[in-house]
């Protein structure tokens, strides 16, 4: 009963590791198509004859060893898989938005302001700006959702007295060749980014062109703070230029990037699920009081429903200045 109780515990995290190592070479594995359905099927294989050979050939223990030296040897070859910022990335993700803050002078490069018809009808534009921090007067959080109601993209906004708003998306960086894939965000598929952005650009491609439903919150920050995670947000993209990083579904994402320069901002942010769960990421933002007080979150997600506006908005200048109607702050 003893050797039954260990043999079924073994199996069972061979069986668990196994999983993982056919994810991870399903999604790294070189050698093309050969390589990504070859070396699955031979570890199957593998995987099979040590368990036969446990079962029914009783060599217990040497089934163990061959097995911990193959996953080694895997977890060898996984370590060498580096990130790089030197890929066939999509057009709009060819850059990372880099920067200088010097006082209250902020300047950066690579702003994105694309003007969208199509996902795959578009003019590139890369521009540089710069920007008067002493002039910035609100920060918004956007969120936008496709179609999973516990999963958003969430976008932040910096809004200046003259009405230009740049928004901040960290984005996974995606090749020209590649789609966007919540589990291959787990085994190293796509790298980091972080991309400023005009909002007649990341907005609108959202809501006009990739159909999403998008909602916009006001959110509280005193003019220091505020300053202080713009001045973040260029430091971050900064050193992803200079030091490329790679995606993670949940420990490098849209949310948790901001939250990282949030805390060291805001004193005492709660851990909370809705940091992950980033549909849900609005009421976890009211909850600590982000958001405009004396309101209601049913209340702010209906006013901040900025979808058919930015429809109806179009390319018009006052693209900023249009979704923001009726949105609470902003009256």
């Amino acid at each position: 009963m003893l050797r039954t109780l260990l043999l079924s515990l073994t199996t069972l995290i061979l069986l668990l590791s196994s999983i993982w190592a056919l994810l991870a070479l399903w999604f790294q594995a070189p050698g093309g198509s050969v390589g990504r359905y070859g070396l699955p099927v031979l570890w199957l294989c593998g995987l099979s004859a040590l368990l036969y050979w446990s079962w029914v050939g009783g060599a217990w223990w040497q089934s163990i060893l061959v097995y911990l030296v193959l996953f080694a040897l895997l977890m060898l070859w996984w370590a060498s898989i580096k990130p790089s910022n030197q890929r066939d990335w999509a057009d709009d993700l060819t850059h990372i938005t880099t920067g200088s803050v010097e006082g209250r002078r902020a300047t950066l490069q690579h702003v994105r302001n694309f003007n969208w018809r199509s996902q795959k009808d578009y003019d590139i534009h890369w521009e540089s700006r710069e920007y008067d921090l002493s002039r910035l007067r609100s920060v918004d959080m956007i969120t936008s959702n496709w179609g999973f109601p516990a999963i958003s993209h969430v976008l932040v906004s910096f809004g200046f007295d003259d009405g230009e708003h740049v928004a901040f998306s960290v984005e996974i960086r995606r090749e020209k060749h590649e789609k966007f894939s919540e589990l291959g965000g787990f085994f190293k598929q796509f790298e980091l980014s972080i991309i400023a952005s005009d909002e007649r650009d990341v907005v609108r491609v959202r809501s006009n062109v990739r159909n999403e439903d998008l909602e916009l919150y006001h959110i509280n920050l005193s003019p220091t703070d505020a300053r202080e995670l713009f001045r973040s947000f260029v430091v971050q993209a900064n050193r992803l230029a200079e030091h490329p990083r790679f995606y993670h579904t949940v420990t490098g994402n849209c949310t948790t990037i901001v939250f990282s320069m949030m805390k060291k901002i805001v004193d005492g942010l709660p851990l909370d699920h809705r940091l992950l769960l980033t549909g849900y990421l609005p009421s976890y933002v009211h909850e600590v009081g982000g958001m405009e007080p004396g309101m209601a979150l049913q209340e702010l997600q209906r006013r901040g429903q900025i979808t058919q506006r930015a429809r109806d908005a179009a390319d018009d200048p006052a693209f900023s200045a249009l979704i923001r109607q009726g949105v609470p702050g902003w009256n």
